[in-house]
């Protein structure tokens, strides 16, 4: 998150110049450091590089309004969890169903009650750094259940250093939901949402206790699978794009999603290599995957040198 002298960072979109000097005036006394922008391209941008705490957003924009931004800010996993309170001028309730349907954590109408628009924020940002928090201690993601980035670090280093310390084999899964910001910009947030709990279950079903599987951020899902060699990972990163290509999705029937998996492993011994390097690895076979076609499987296996040897 974004932050100035320790402020949270809070982004105003909003068409309306008057608006950004109005709100600028009305919240000045709040500890926040605020950054306003005219169009929804602009704060998009700012909001994807900085991670602001909170972002205020009028809905009735040109060019992209409100509705467009708030799928867009879900769908890029910078800013996939953004606190957004709505502030529109539109006080129709499907206007207020379809901008929560789509992520927004509150909305306010104008013409402000600026008391109220102040506790509205000030409340929008506790909860955000409370779930901040929460999500950082439990080292789970909130929405699949699975271990988050946070655990996935932690787990990863711990594995790939007893993998090299030991000459046990290891292998590691990072798979992407192909094509998904298509499926959240077609059938809107919720769909997407299903998508990556539905992907997260599959996961699930064909992984072992040991195995330590991970929502790494956006749709990209990572699973670290201890004493397995590569063409043992191959089957089950297989098992897994079959699962996914095989599922039929409720408000999507006619529409199949896929995925895309890249395999870094080791058979035995010691690769020498950080654990940074492997995930690199493991990243560039999921990019020859989805350069590939797509909804395919692509290993790397990396070269073993001699085991180390134990003292004692």
């Amino acid at each position: 998150m974004a932050e100035s002298d320790n402020k949270p960072m809070v982004v105003l979109i909003d068409d309306s110049v008057d608006v950004h000097r109005l709100l600028k005036a009305r919240l000045r006394s709040e500890p926040i450091e605020m950054s306003a922008f005219a169009t929804g391209k602009e704060g998009i941008e700012f909001c994807v590089k900085n991670r602001p705490a909170l972002v205020l957003l009028d809905l009735d924009m040109p060019e992209m309004d409100g509705f467009a931004v708030l799928r867009a800010l879900r769908s890029d996993p910078a800013t996939v969890n953004t606190t957004v309170v709505v502030l529109s001028g539109l006080s129709d309730s499907q206007d207020k169903v379809a901008a929560f349907d789509l992520g927004a954590t509150d909305y306010v109408t104008k013409p402000f009650d600026f008391s109220e628009l102040r506790a509205r924020v000030r409340s929008a940002l506790r909860t955000q750094r409370l779930m901040q928090l929460l999500a950082e201690r439990a080292e789970v993601d909130g929405l699949t259940g699975l271990a988050n980035r946070a655990a996935f670090n932690r787990r990863w280093a711990q594995e790939t250093s007893e993998s090299q310390r030991y000459g046990r084999p290891l292998s590691l899964a990072v798979m992407d939901i192909d094509f998904f910001k298509k499926i959240n910009d077609t059938y809107g947030h919720p769909a997407g949402d299903e998508v990556i709990q539905g992907f997260a279950k599959v996961v699930v079903a064909f992984t072992r206790d040991c195995d330590i599987a991970c929502r790494y951020g956006g749709e990209e899902f990572c699973i670290i699978m201890p004493e397995t060699a590569p063409e043992a990972s191959r089957i089950v990163g297989e098992r897994i794009r079959e699962a996914m290509e095989a599922t039929t999705w409720a408000r999507h029937p006619e529409h199949k999603v896929t995925v895309s998996v890249g395999i870094a492993g080791i058979n035995a011994g010691t690769a020498g290599l950080t654990h940074e390097v492997w995930l690199e690895r493991a990243d560039k076979a999921l990019y020859t995957a989805k350069h590939g076609g797509r909804n395919r499987v692509v290993v790397d296996v990396i070269e073993s040198t001699a085991p180390l040897k134990m003292a004692g």
